[in-house]
């Protein structure tokens, strides 16, 4: 099996979805604990590191994962850029000091690995103007690597989810000329929420509740439908100064239905403004049935308070859509197999 490491690992969507196509995770790098314990609770056999990435970083990464410069497989993970700031020097390093993409990048310094999955949101594209995105890709080819990206939706790949992701893969310099990455294609059937398995009455303990006023309102709204398909009078009153806003709104009051995909998995079901109401029952859908939205089996349990596994699922890169970019990586590896 092909070796990988992966930082920033949250509740294993990305990493699951990578083992199923084939990857040993000999590391997993991870600070909030819930999810680290959702890790562990899974994968007993995981090297799971429940800590500051800024202080594994620094340590002598070839002797704290037993490998040597140069002969890992894959380096995975997305560092949050929220806080990015954009110094445009050409630094290399020193540019991105102090932001997590700077650990990541460390990592991919010390270890050169074969390859590399740095995963994103879309926006990163447009952020600062695209500096900060250009900025990030320079120092990958600082590194030494060929990069190449896409914006994947994961409904496009076996997930009933609206959700693009910024993937951008690398291979190192020496071995770019002997191989060849391909981003995984498209599926035939793109499926629905008809398509996931949907709780009845799930207990308090697995899904929260609207308030009875919200949950009124709500039993207005047809599936498929939002703000638009009720009384005006009854919607301005629960929009307030929401109503008067620009744009169509359209994730106010917005429930989902059988036959479309569901909008993209948050991490909390109560925002006012993005909500995802269940299209049979008048409340949000479970954390396990946003577990399943994401592709995780029903296997795979969650640690922590409710808002906590709530948080762990929306933050997850769908399980699927890992795996599809886990066998295109996986192909590309083999070349090189083949070619030694």
């Amino acid at each position: 099996m092909y070796k990988s490491i992966e930082l920033f690992a949250g509740a294993g969507g990305l990493a699951l979805g990578l083992e199923q196509a084939g990857f040993e995770h000999i590391g997993l790098v991870e600070f909030n604990h819930s999810a680290a314990n959702t890790l562990m609770l899974n994968r007993p056999q995981w090297n799971v590191l429940c800590e500051d990435i800024a202080i594994t970083s620094q340590r002598d990464l070839e002797n704290e994962f037993h490998i040597k410069k140069g002969e890992l497989d894959l380096l995975s993970g997305g560092a949050p850029c929220q806080s990015f700031s954009y110094a445009g020097k050409r630094l290399g390093l020193q540019d991105v000091r102090g932001t997590m993409f700077y650990h990541y990048a460390t990592f991919l310094h010390k270890l050169q690995p074969k390859m590399f999955l740095f995963e994103n949101v879309r926006g990163l594209l447009s952020h600062d103007k695209g500096q900060t995105y250009k900025t990030i890709c320079d120092i990958f080819e600082d590194e030494g690597y060929v990069i190449q990206y896409a914006v994947l939706n994961a409904w496009d790949y076996g997930v009933p989810q609206k959700r693009e992701r910024l993937i951008t893969i690398g291979i190192r310099n020496d071995l770019a000329e002997l191989c060849r990455f391909t981003f995984p294609k498209k599926y035939s059937y793109r499926p629905v929420m008809r398509d996931v398995k949907l709780d009845t009455e799930p207990s308090k303990e697995e899904c929260v509740r609207y308030s009875d006023y919200k949950e009124k309102i709500f039993s207005l709204v047809p599936p498929g439908g939002y703000w638009r398909d009720i009384p005006p009078e009854i919607a301005k009153e629960y929009m307030k100064t929401c109503w008067d806003m620009g744009g169509g709104r359209t994730g106010i009051l917005r429930r989902i239905g059988l036959d479309e995909p569901s909008l993209t998995v948050l991490t909390n079901p109560g925002m006012k403004q993005t909500d995802r109401c269940h299209p049979i029952e008048v409340r949000p859908f479970s954390y396990r049935e946003n577990a399943r939205i994401q592709t995780f089996p029903d296997a795979w349990g969650f640690f922590g308070t409710l808002a906590e596994k709530y948080k762990q699922v929306g933050n997850a890169v769908p399980v699927n859509l890992a795996k599809e970019i886990g066998l295109s990586i996986k192909k590309t590896l083999e070349q090189l197999s083949c070619g030694n």
